[in-house]
């Protein structure tokens, strides 16, 4: 079904939350260039239409190559400059669609060198969050409170495998040269999420949650079991990237060995051909999964159009799991991924499911207000009541009179 400009323009105005969205994959292309220059990087084109055409593609063979684009952003990002103007700039585009939440994800331990240490990393990005969400709250609608302001939080990535892609990690492998590299990796999650905790509770800062990412094959979740273990410890919230490129057992392995609060994509949850055979009914297995993820309210965070790109086998977003995800009843949230590499925005998002999938207004309501409602709120649970409370009225407040009411 095709919209109008108006019904883009008002999905463009609701309120809209963001909580899967990669730092390092959402660089304005013309920062990049700027930055690569100013700093003698290379890279394979200079300008925007050459770096669309080479590196940030419509489609990709495979999760793994869409991954390779991240060494020429992550090279960009090696100062407290850069990470606090690409931080600055990022929000400040979110903002422009709308979006008011927004949670930012990255890899620390990819920034670090003899210029910053983990603390300086995460000080650097939220320097540029927070001045971006200090302008647009100054803004006089939310200061007489008729529209919700912005808020934010960082949630720090470990990889589920690494090698040496940047000063850090090539120094842990080397003090570790007797260790596997499945132990290395796991060493390295833990340091993070000890780091984050503490760099959260001695600075304030707002450092929500913690996230597993990389390549699913071969590097199964509950090797993370002892980071994971210690952020549910110390009160910081989860999310998992599983099922982008694995099954159900990804997803499974995620919730029950590394207390996920909420999925990164989730896409093959309900595909039989990626359960282990050993599994004597896989169908079952499924359903007795999918009914513990809807009853948990465990939310999804769907990202449609990196999907697209990393999984050839969609061919058309019709075929997209999230059809099945809306008749399971279950809890998603419409999300970028990377703004830059998939060349896409939140409003984006949801006019392609608008346009491809079957959600009356109660529903698409519901998918927009998950997201406020299963955000990792740095802030109090009374505090975040009533900034969700306030989104929900602006957005009924948009949408009355309009084919979106609900």
């Amino acid at each position: 079904m095709k919209y109008s400009e108006e019904t883009k323009e008002l999905i463009k105005r609701i309120p809209k939350t963001d909580l899967h969205c990669h730092l390092d994959g959402s660089i304005r292309p013309e920062t990049i260039i700027d930055l690569a220059k100013t700093e003698n990087i290379r890279l394979p084109s200079y300008t925007v239409e050459g770096l669309n055409d080479l590196l940030f593609k419509d489609h990709y063979d495979s999760l793994v190559e869409y991954l390779q684009t991240f060494d020429f952003s992550c090279a960009v990002m090696q100062t407290p400059e850069s990470l606090e103007r690409i931080a600055y700039e990022l929000v400040i585009d979110a903002q422009s669609e709308g979006v008011r939440y927004m949670e930012i994800r990255f890899a620390p331990q990819l920034h670090i060198n003899e210029k910053m240490d983990m603390k300086t990393v995460l000080e650097a990005v939220d320097r540029g969050l927070f001045r971006a969400q200090r302008e647009f709250n100054k803004r006089t609608a939310v200061q007489n409170q008729l529209e919700p302001p912005f808020a934010y939080g960082i949630i720090v990535c470990a990889l589920r495998s690494f090698g040496a892609v940047s000063d850090y990690y090539a120094n842990f492998m080397n003090a570790h040269p007797y260790s596997e590299p499945k132990t290395i990796h796991s060493l390295g999650s833990l340091e993070l999420a000890k780091g984050a905790v503490q760099i959260r509770n001695d600075s304030g800062l707002p450092i929500v949650g913690f996230d597993l990412a990389g390549a699913e094959a071969g590097n199964p979740a509950k090797e993370h079991w002892q980071a994971y273990q210690f952020a549910h410890e110390h009160f910081m919230a989860k999310t998992v990237h599983a099922g982008e490129a694995y099954g159900a057992p990804s997803i499974f392995q995620a919730i029950t060995e590394l207390h996920a609060d909420r999925i990164g994509h989730g896409y093959y949850l309900f595909d039989v051909s990626k359960v282990d055979g050993a599994i004597e009914d896989r169908q079952a297995y499924i359903d007795d999964l999918v009914q513990y993820i809807a009853r948990k309210r465990v939310t999804i965070e769907v990202c449609l159009t990196s999907n697209l790109q990393t999984n050839p086998s969609i061919v058309d977003l019709s075929n997209h799991s999230y059809r099945h995800m809306l008749e399971a009843g279950l809890s998603t949230t419409f999300c970028t991924d990377n703004r830059t590499v998939s060349k896409t925005t939140v409003t984006r998002e949801i006019m392609l499911a608008l346009e491809h999938f079957d959600i009356p207004p109660r529903k698409l309501k519901n998918a927009i207000i998950y997201g406020f409602k299963r955000s990792f709120y740095h802030g109090d649970y009374l505090e975040k009541r009533k900034y969700v409370r306030q989104c929900i009225e602006y957005y009924e407040t948009l949408t009355k009179g309009t084919l979106f009411e609900s």
